[in-house]
């Protein structure tokens, strides 16, 4: 038995939803859930299918959690409805925890952003997550046995950067919304929350890094590496990890009188 396994959770029986999984901070919050006692399904895009499966073999191999993987493509409602469905039906009428963490940044001056541009970022980072939110919370009231909600918010849900517009506006959303779902559900046992990262050594990282780098004029790497340096109080970029153990506080008994608020992980810089 490895070290990994040696610090397990029994298990809970209850199924976590995460969307976006395959890589990045969906596939760290997906690795401490499964870890934390909780079955797994994983909803993500067709070309994720192989990381998805990776993550899958550790959830099953490493922590001995049942696994599943879903397609769904967050900017068309029936297919979040559809991979909730399909969750249930496999896995059981158990799910608990709902993570909407799918999500995209898109780097560009104002000025050049397209309505394309635009509907695309809102629709996966602002519908996606309030239907991804909307289906699993149908799913719970049904159940009547409660359930943890979970959104992807950003720094950028209460500071916006530039050349980040469209996104800014999306996470600023979030925040709203993940304040009235709170709200609305709490006299089902659904607590909702969301959290707010900063810099994340994660790929969608390394793209806005190469974006900047071509907009303000400097090397790929250079971006990043400034706004660590210059913002991250604590001295060093953050972890996908370092997010899902705030996931896994939120979601867990010991946060139980935390509901509606997006919390900032960032090392200091939003400060």
């Amino acid at each position: 038995m490895s070290a990994l396994t040696q610090a397990l959770k029994p298990s809970l029986n209850k199924i976590a939803f995460i969307t976006g999984g395959g890589q990045g901070i969906g596939r760290a919050i997906a690795l401490r859930l499964a870890k934390d006692g909780y079955d797994i399904s994983i909803g993500d895009i067709p070309s994720q299918k192989a990381k998805v499966n990776e993550v899958l073999n550790v959830v099953k191999d490493e922590f001995g959690r049942d696994g599943l993987s879903v397609d769904v493509d967050v900017r068309d409602p029936k297919q979040i409805y559809a991979a909730i469905d399909e969750t249930v039906s496999k896995l059981g009428s158990r799910l608990f925890i709902s993570v909407a963490n799918a999500g995209v940044t898109q780097v560009k001056p104002l000025l050049e952003c397209t309505p394309e541009f635009i509907e695309n970022e809102v629709r996966i980072n602002l519908l996606g997550l309030m239907n991804t939110h909307i289906a699993a919370a149908k799913q719970m009231v049904k159940q009547g046995s409660g359930g943890r909600i979970v959104g992807a918010g950003s720094i950028a849900s209460y500071r916006t950067a530039e050349n980040l517009g469209p996104y800014g506006a999306t996470k600023f959303a979030v925040r709203g919304f993940t304040e009235v779902a709170a709200k609305e559900w709490a006299q089902y046992g659904i607590r909702v929350n969301a959290y707010g990262p900063g810099i994340v050594d994660t790929p969608m990282w390394d793209h806005i890094d190469r974006e900047l780098a071509s907009i303000e004029g400097i090397s790929v790497g250079e971006a990043k590496a400034l706004r660590v340096k210059k913002d991250v109080k604590l001295g060093r970029i953050q972890e996908p990890e370092d997010v899902a153990k705030l996931v896994s506080f939120l979601v867990s008994d010991e946060g139980e009188y935390i509901t509606g608020q997006t919390i900032k992980s960032c090392g200091g810089a939003s400060l």
